[in-house]
């Protein structure tokens, strides 16, 4: 059943609707000249291309730690798995030093990942694009880890606000 459509000047039926898309949840790091490791959770994560391989995130215009990032030129995405819930929050909150505590490792151009994650990918930036109040980010692959390290593991999962994952359900036919 259809309902009318609504007005998107109220943003809360919006986010609602597009809730309802699930997506998986990563957390893209960088480090800055002066060592610093910086870094936040983004549900919006998308392949764009196979050749050149290029990944798209998309930022919120509000994001204070984005900017230090384009300023740094590079990023790494780290995918999360469906234990990562906590890791997920803490890279969403302000004011903290969200790698502290967090087993990571850091690729060959120095970016922080997370040690379990499912896989990692570093990125330079070739583009970025503004689109309302985000900022979408393309990146250019330069180097990632196996698939196969985390062979089994499920992703976690962002729908309808919170964090979830896959549910088995047996195969039509």
């Amino acid at each position: 059943m259809t309902r009318p459509l609504t007005s998107v000047a109220d943003s809360r039926p919006y986010r609602e609707a597009v809730g309802c898309y699930a997506s998986g949840v990563v957390v893209v790091g960088a480090t800055a000249d002066d060592g610093q490791r910086i870094g936040f959770t983004c549900q919006s994560f998308h392949s764009v291309s196979l050749d050149p391989p290029l990944i798209l995130i998309c930022v919120a215009r509000t994001s204070s730690t984005y900017p230090l990032i384009r300023d740094i030129g590079r990023f790494a995405v780290s995918v999360l798995g469906h234990d990562h819930r906590e890791v997920a929050s803490a890279f969403a909150r302000k004011g903290v030093d969200r790698w502290s505590g967090v087993a990571h490792t850091e690729t060959a151009a120095g970016n922080p990942v997370l040690a379990e994650s499912l896989v990692w990918l570093d990125c330079e930036i070739d583009a970025e694009h503004d689109a309302g109040d985000h900022h979408l980010v393309v990146g250019r692959v330069l180097e990632m880890s196996s698939p196969d390290a985390q062979d089994g593991a499920e992703p976690l999962l962002f729908y309808r606000g919170g964090f979830h994952r896959i549910a088995s359900v047996p195969a039509v036919g």
